[in-house]
């Protein structure tokens, strides 16, 4: 069966709709109904699932002052006759109930549950800009619930596909690094970073700890990914070095207890250190950063 690119009319007519229905204070919105509020139910399926009180506080005290000025947008629950299901509005709908409201003013559309969502994601991605797990997660129930492909996914929600792609990628993280994602102490970003590392839990919680930018988690997780197994020694590329190079890194290694190896290319290279132990790594970090004469060449 063909893909549906949308609605019809198209889901930011919808939305369109609620937006052009916004009256000034203290006159009922055109085509819409004043329902009580205890009459509705939130969607247990949409994707933001954090609030924030403080929005939601200066939000009430708007509402209490001049009124809900944009309808919310509802379906009736044919399960429950003379209820409602929250199809677009719910931070508005929350804000009624603390301004201490009765009852809101809604428009109330016929709608199946892949357009609820539809218009759910889209609402909050193009309005109130979920947090990147939130988003997934609303990528990911359309692909399971709906078999939306990704590609048909951005169609709908406005993005490019390898937008699409690369969030719902965030779903493979371990629960840990998640909740750091969805409490916005990791990016988006950072979190990509980690995919697919055994370690990306003690990464996620260092990268925290030390407040480390996108750029410097990407250079820590291509280390990560450039060691070997554990057990296993990465393999030597025998390299030619003339007499002079073997003799300062022979003399290099004798001060320093380490082996040493020096790649020179015309003047220009680098300085290799290995190190078999962290209590090793530890006492050439106090050798290189404190005072000590210069090794004589």
């Amino acid at each position: 069966m063909a893909e549906r690119r949308g609605l019809g009319r198209g889901l930011s007519a919808l939305l369109d709709e609620a937006q052009t229905a916004s009256t000034p204070e203290g006159r009922r919105a055109v085509g819409a109904l004043d329902i009580p509020i205890e009459l509705i139910r939130r969607n247990a399926n949409q994707p933001r699932r954090r609030f924030d009180e403080e929005e939601l506080g200066e939000l009430a005290a708007s509402i209490a002052e001049r009124g809900v000025l944009q309808p919310i947008l509802v379906r009736p629950l044919p399960e429950l006759p003379g209820e409602y299901q929250i199809v677009a509005g719910e931070r508005r709908w929350r804000a009624a109930q603390k301004a201490g409201l009765r009852a809101i003013p809604a428009l109330v559309r016929d709608l199946d549950d892949l357009e609820v969502m539809e218009v759910a994601i889209i609402e909050n991605i193009q309005r109130t800009d979920l947090n990147p797990l939130e988003e997934a997660r609303g990528y990911a129930a359309m692909s399971e619930r709906f078999n939306r492909s990704a590609e048909t996914i951005a169609g709908i929600v406005g993005k490019s596909r390898s937008h699409v792609a690369n969030t719902l990628r965030l779903m493979r993280l371990p629960k840990p690094v998640q909740e750091h994602l969805e409490a916005g102490r990791l990016t988006a970003g950072h979190a990509r970073a980690l995919l697919d590392l055994d370690e990306a839990e003690a990464f996620a919680a260092q990268i925290v700890r030390r407040g480390l930018t996108v750029r410097q988690a990407e250079a820590m997780a291509r280390r990560a990914r450039s060691r070997p197994p554990r057990g296993e020694s990465p393999a030597r590329v025998p390299i030619q070095r003339d007499p002079d190079t073997r003799a300062l890194e022979s003399d290099l290694s004798e001060v320093l207890g380490l082996e040493v190896e020096i790649r020179d290319a015309c003047g220009a290279g680098e300085v290799r250190i290995h190190y078999a132990t962290l209590e090793q790594l530890d006492d050439l970090c106090r050798r290189l950063t404190r005072a000590a004469p210069p090794i004589a060449s």
